[in-house]
């Protein structure tokens, strides 16, 4: 899904980049062999691409959720927010990197109950956040943490909604085309 309006700021190239944008750029080139469309809008704004970037990693590296549980989070907020762009890399992403099982996949990305208990909890405190706008009540909280779930861990939620909601809302401006590696998860 994408926005009625299209931005017309033109997603910038690799040599175009510059300042923080092309440090990032240029990091993610080197390691992922390729820039994602999505960075390319994004870097229009050194600060957006930054603030997007150090939010992502640190919910990545530090949010004590497992690559299976950061996938159902990241699914879920993007599946939620209409980004086919997100829906599409987190699938990927989910499947080859951090094997999430087939019927969990499946499950988060149309939106239906998740067979595992644990997921399910995690996919159904991420919605309620999501659409509670952070006002969680003390039953979604009491269920999240019965769940084998941490109170810094509902921080880590809040976290991943805002930094999926900076890249979604970018891709709903910019019209971002899913790129090549993820085009067989498009919904």
């Amino acid at each position: 899904m994408s926005a009625e309006y299209k931005s017309s700021l033109a997603p910038i190239s690799n040599e175009a980049a510059t300042g923080v944008a092309k440090e990032i750029m240029d990091a993610t080139q080197a390691k992922l062999g390729f820039v994602p469309n999505m960075y390319r809008g994004m870097a229009n704004s050194g600060g957006f691409l930054s603030t997007y970037i150090h939010g992502y990693t640190a919910f990545r590296e530090s949010s004590g959720f497992k690559p299976q549980e950061q996938e159902v989070v990241f699914l879920i907020i993007s599946r939620k927010n209409g980004c086919d762009y997100c829906v599409a890399a987190h699938s990927m992403i989910a499947d080859k990197m951090s094997k999430l099982d087939a019927a969990s996949l499946a499950a988060v990305r149309s939106g239906n109950p998740i067979p595992d208990a644990k997921l399910q909890a995690l996919a159904a405190f991420t919605s309620h956040a999501f659409d509670a706008r952070g006002m969680i009540t003390n039953e979604n909280a009491t269920a999240f943490l019965a769940a084998g779930f941490s109170e810094q861990q509902i921080m880590e939620v809040i976290l991943a909604i805002a930094v999926k909601t900076l890249s979604n809302y970018s891709n709903h401006i910019h019209h971002s085309e899913v790129d090549g590696a993820f085009t067989s998860y498009k919904v």
